[in-house]
């Protein structure tokens, strides 16, 4: 990323950050924090693993049942944030979300481990759990429901598509003056805008 003339698509540039940091990231170079809005107006935040990014927009998958899956259901917006420790980066990432096709969350689903399969049908994601014990009788029961045969996605488990408005780039500087870029666009279509932050 050159701050001083930097890219016209931000998405490009993204890649190309998150490419540097599978190369330098320990752990789980794909994590990103996900906040989202309660009915309350009460925020939300969650580590998920990105799962696609392209010029429409970053993925991840997840329980529609979920604390988050009815929270981006009903408000159609979310908030991401990245941040690579070992490179001194983040990336911050606000925009409207929509569900992806039953197509494309039944090819990553294929594409799980089983036992992960699995779990996404014994999970009731963010409900109330009286022991552990639960949720593994939970999992017994769909292991020999689906024994010797795939497991089907469960039509209450799919992915989310963030389509962003906003992407800002950060990296650190000495003395905490830092670089940050912000890329703007009113909607989908329309162009990429750019402005340089004071940090």
């Amino acid at each position: 990323m050159d701050f001083q003339s930097p890219p016209d698509n931000p998405l490009t540039a993204f890649a190309a950050w998150l490419s540097e940091a599978e190369k330098t990231e320990p752990n789980d170079p794909n994590a990103m924090s996900v906040a989202t809005v309660d009915t309350q107006g009460m925020p939300n935040v969650r580590v998920v693993l990105l799962k696609g990014v392209s010029d429409e927009g970053f993925v991840f998958y997840t329980n529609l049942e979920s604390a988050k899956g009815q929270e981006l259901g009903m408000t159609a917006k979310a908030a991401l944030c990245f941040h690579w420790k070992s490179l001194h980066r983040q990336v911050r990432v606000r925009g409207d979300v929509e569900q992806v096709s039953d197509a494309e969350a039944d090819a990553y689903y294929a594409s799980r481990a089983r036992g992960s399969q699995i779990g996404a049908w014994a999970s009731q994601q963010s409900t109330p759990l009286s022991d552990r014990e639960t949720l593994e009788a939970r999992v017994a029961e769909f292991e020999e429901k689906f024994a010797n045969q795939d497991v089907p996605r469960p039509s209450h488990w799919s992915g989310w598509l963030i389509k962003p408005q906003e992407i800002e780039f950060w990296q650190d500087g000495d003395f905490r003056l830092h670089d940050r870029i912000v890329y703007r666009r009113p909607d989908d279509v329309s162009g990429w805008q750019t402005v340089r932050l004071f940090p």
